[in-house]
């Protein structure tokens, strides 16, 4: 007889590989053919609603690591919610208009001047749609769970409608104006941009001190001084029209040489550092507002520049005289309104000087700084010239620098419901809690949203206007515009003349002749995504607002929460989300932006095909996502191996519970062994934590948690110690059944906890367990913590037997080291305890030496010649007897049985009874 097939070995068809860029496409088909969304969204139904409302990526190119984070963070979420008793439906969505679109398109040689705007914009749209599809083929790769066949899109009809009617509800508010103010302009878009779309990157840019000449000192200066100011915008003093000086601190009147200069007097030395001087005398000083309405002169036109007060200026640099041109600066517009200052802008849309700029027209603004020094060194006006690199603001698409440029522009007056938004923010949960601060900063600071674009691809700003030139937006063009784009699309607004857009018959004031015209300019796309609570979640049926979360990139502060939450509490005074949780961005293993020029730039498909998704899946739960996250070749192996311990983890339970019914041959609580209940409690205490993480968004923490009960709790003690009953004895023995049930237990808990993260390989476990009735794991509820029988004293008691048995591991290592043994099945080992309690506890426990992996386990009152440890003496020898053919235990009784000379007692029992 060949004792091996008496031994019951693990058996399962589930793969010890998980070939999952094979294996993961034809789940992914198989969820779609059996609508395995469908079915959760059916199987939840009637349960308390979370909602997460997913913040439209831009639909252009290929998704990148940052969309592969957002996305996987996002599933996670959702697919734990609806396992966790909320019915939890996740629409995907798409942004779809602005500027990246129409550069594509230029890319692809796509002539916008030889046709229509009409006909340009069905172009852009097929565009986006085909992005849409790539990218939707893409999350969909990564086992993303949505309703995909019916996402939002922002150029769809119905999600157009109900963005104007965002939009006419704020107008009827009175928070939407035209004015003519500097806003962020951009040359190389040519268009105004909102501050969501500006990024600083460092500039080299010329720093200058330049001399005005009081021309009229108001009885307060004699005449002959100068005041200084200090630029870093050389191209702007042609529009300068004023000085202004604060009007609280003290400025001085300094005399160099044969000239007086006005500076304050708390940067009076550091001027002087700065332009040389070597001798210099304070002769007179004044405050701010004593300065006030004297008269300078322009360095080298005929105009004056006034000097006015404003509580802008600071001491932080420069000379407290601060150069004031109206129409290329907030700050000295808003000071410039006070002195009914004019507001010249002599650069247009490309950033070319015109006729308001004599001398310099036709030169694009940043080379006429150059041809402005050398004419302000012509007059004697400039006083030194350096360069300096700072941080400036560019156009986050173009990349290019953006300037300061007054233009008419349609604005959302945030200042007017400033505070109710102030308030909301403090009532939302932020993760992490910056959050918080960061928003509540930005908005409190923000005086006005420039909502107007002058691009064709977006979304058309709603408004006519009479023949005076007076806008026009009521309730009746706004619902007549509504409910053309929901019939139509906005394209209509391109394809018909204002008075075909109007309700029919109308009249209004300001036109008595019936003539209208349209506005051209488009909306911000950030008014475009901000409308989603509109457009998604009150048109949705499925959806309510305001959202549980909404979760993006810690660049959307400024971005999608910010718009988000201005255009909701505009329309409804209440914010659209009640959590906000934010992620960092994706770095290379060193910790550098992932750039082509590096060559260090991961991709989703490639990882995916080389790995699979579920690593990838991992990976996201591995990270601290709430900071900059890393992600290499390397980080992925390592992730790997952890991902092949909890398969390997998994397959071994499997492989044991090949002769397992759960219906036939599971143990109720009280009739498993003590060590088997004891390992049922360990996974209640997982269960606790993995549930509290999944709640607190802490994934890292279920990462280790998990990690490290299949490391440490299984591998390296239940599994391992339980291989000589399970292989050993019968197949319906009461202690082998005990194991089988726990595993059954764990294995079914694991792969629960697990399938939110490892949706795939989840899924495929599922499919290997015996018993279960579910087509999959996704459609089952997370497991619930549970009381077991005397679980405090169990817990106690067998706690205290993993710090002794890590003693005597300890021991066994030592042994090992110094040759006495190879295997620690070739050990003996002798015990003797240090106190009361671990006395009474290795007399109580039964099959002591089946726990601790040793072929004997002998306990004395006293050793003498035994190393001592924090509980116990203990002495390591090599075992006496024979290595048993079946359970390779060492015993004293091999040889003795007539028919099996080499097995033990207990296997010979074995073979006799059961197998002859």
């Amino acid at each position: 007889m060949s004792y091996k097939e008496t031994l019951l070995m693990p058996k399962t068809k589930f793969p010890m590989r998980g070939n999952l860029p094979n294996k993961e496409p034809e789940m992914q088909q198989k969820w779609e053919e059996e609508k395995i969304y469908e079915k959760v969204q059916m199987r939840t139904e009637g349960r308390p609603m979370f909602i997460l409302h997913d913040g439209p990526p831009y639909a252009n190119g290929d998704l990148h690591m940052g969309h592969a984070l957002n996305k996987i963070l996002k599933d996670i979420i959702v697919r734990y919610k609806s396992m966790a008793g909320f019915h939890a439906p996740y629409v995907p969505g798409w942004d779809t208009h602005g500027l990246p679109i129409e550069q594509a398109l230029a890319k692809k040689k796509v002539d916008r001047k030889s046709m229509s705007e009409s006909e340009f914009r069905k172009i852009c749209e097929e565009y986006a749609r085909e992005q849409i599809e790539r990218q939707r083929q893409q999350f969909k790769q990564l086992g993303v769970r949505g309703d995909w066949e019916n996402p939002y899109i922002t150029l769809t009809k119905d999600y157009e409608a109900a963005q104007i009617q965002v939009f006419g509800e704020m107008a009827k508010k009175g928070y939407i104006y035209k004015g003519h103010k500097p806003v962020y302009w951009s040359p190389s878009s040519e268009s105004a941009l909102a501050e969501a779309e500006i990024e600083y990157k460092d500039k080299r840019s010329p720093s200058i001190y330049v001399a005005f000449d009081v021309k009229d000192g108001k009885n307060v200066l004699k005449g002959d001084e100068k005041f200084i100011i200090w630029t870093t915008t050389p191209w702007t003093i042609p529009a300068n029209l004023a000085i202004t000086v604060h009007p609280e601190l003290e400025y001085s009147v300094v005399s160099v040489q044969s000239e007086k200069y006005i500076v304050a007097s708390e940067l009076v030395e550091e001027v002087a550092n700065e332009l040389e001087w070597q001798d210099y005398n304070v002769q007179q000083t004044y405050k701010g507002e004593e300065l006030d309405r004297t008269v300078a002169k322009h360095p080298f036109y005929d105009r004056d520049s006034l000097v006015i007060l404003g509580e802008h200026v600071t001491t932080d640099a420069g000379t407290g005289c601060v150069h004031t041109a109206p129409g290329h600066g907030e700050d000295d517009f808003w000071v410039g309104q006070q002195y009914n200052l004019d507001v010249l802008c002599p650069v247009d849309e490309k950033g070319v000087f015109t006729s308001d700029a004599p001398g310099f027209e036709g030169v694009f603004y940043d080379k006429a700084n150059k041809l402005i020094t050398e004419k302000l060194e012509e007059s004697g006006a400039l006083l030194k010239l350096n360069f300096m690199t700072h941080s400036y603001p560019h156009d986050w698409r173009t990349k290019k620098p953006t300037i300061f440029r007054a233009t008419s522009q349609w604005f959302a007056s945030i200042k007017d419901f400033r505070e109710d938004i102030l308030k909301e923010i403090e009532r939302i949960q932020w993760v992490p809690e910056w959050g918080e601060t960061r928003l509540y900063n930005m908005v409190r600071d923000r005086q006005d949203w420039c909502i107007s674009r002058q691009r064709v691809w977006g979304v058309p700003i709603p408004v006519f206007y009479g023949e005076n030139g007076e806008p026009i937006i009521n309730d009746e063009t706004i619902n007549h515009v509504s409910e053309l784009f929901r019939e139509h699309g906005s394209n209509v607004w391109f394809e018909r003349e204002a008075k075909d857009l109007l309700p029919e018959g109308f009249t209004h004031p300001s036109s008595p002749n019936g003539e209208f015209t349209k506005e051209t300019d488009i909306m911000d796309v950030w008014f475009d995504s901000g409308s989603s609570h509109q457009g998604v979640l009150v048109e949705r049926p499925e959806l309510q607002r305001p959202a549980d979360m909404y979760l993006e990139g810690s660049d959307q502060y400024r971005g999608w929460f910010n718009s988000s939450i201005s255009t909701a509490v505009a329309v409804t005074g209440e914010a659209p989300y009640k959590s906000i949780l934010s992620h960092g961005f994706a770095l290379d293993g060193d910790g550098r932006k992932m750039s082509k020029s590096l060559g260090n730039v991961m991709i989703p498909s490639k990882i995916m095909k080389q790995f699979g998704a579920d690593i990838l899946r991992l990976w996201v739960a591995s990270v601290d996502y709430q900071a900059d996250v890393r992600i290499s070749n390397e980080i992925l192996k390592q992730v790997s191996e952890v991902y092949r311990k909890i398969r390997n983890t998994v397959r071994f339970m499997l492989g044991n519970l090949n002769d397992f019914d759960p219906q036939t041959d599971k143990l109720k609580d009280g009739d498993l062994e003590e060590i088997d209940r004891y390992m049922l409690i360990r996974l209640q205490n997982l269960i606790k934590k993995v549930d509290h993480a999944y709640d607190t968004y802490d994934f890292s923490a279920i990462y280790q948690a998990i990690h490290n009960f299949c490391t440490i709790d299984l591998s390296s003690f239940y599994l391992d110690f339980a291989k000589d009953i399970l292989y050993i004895e019968p197949e319906n023995d009461q202690r082998r059944r005990s194991i089988q049930t726990v595993y059954y237990e764990i294995i079914t808990s694991l792969t629960k906890l697990l399938s939110p993260i490892l949706s795939h390989t989840m899924d495929e476990v599922w499919s290997y367990i015996p018993g279960t009735e579910e087509e999959s794991v996704q459609l089952t509820d997370m497991p619930e913590v549970r009381e077991l029988p005397n679980q405090d004293e169990l817990k106690a008691k067998w706690d205290h037997f993993m710090e002794v048995r890590d003693d005597v591991l300890k021991a066994l290592e030592e042994a090992r080291n110094e040759k006495v043994i190879g295997k620690s099945l070739e050990a003996k080992v002798t015990l003797s305890a240090k106190d009361e309690r671990t006395k009474n506890l290795l007399e109580e426990i039964e099959h002591l030496h089946q726990y601790l992996i040793v072929s004997e386990v002998e306990l004395t009152e006293s050793l003498s010649e035994a190393k001592e440890y924090d509980y116990v003496k203990v002495a390591v020898e090599k075992h006496p007897g024979e290595t048993c053919q079946r359970c390779w235990v060492s015993s004293e009784s091999v040889g003795s049985h007539e028919k099996h000379e080499d097995l033990c007692d207990r296997c010979a029992d074995i073979v006799e009874k059961h197998y002859s």
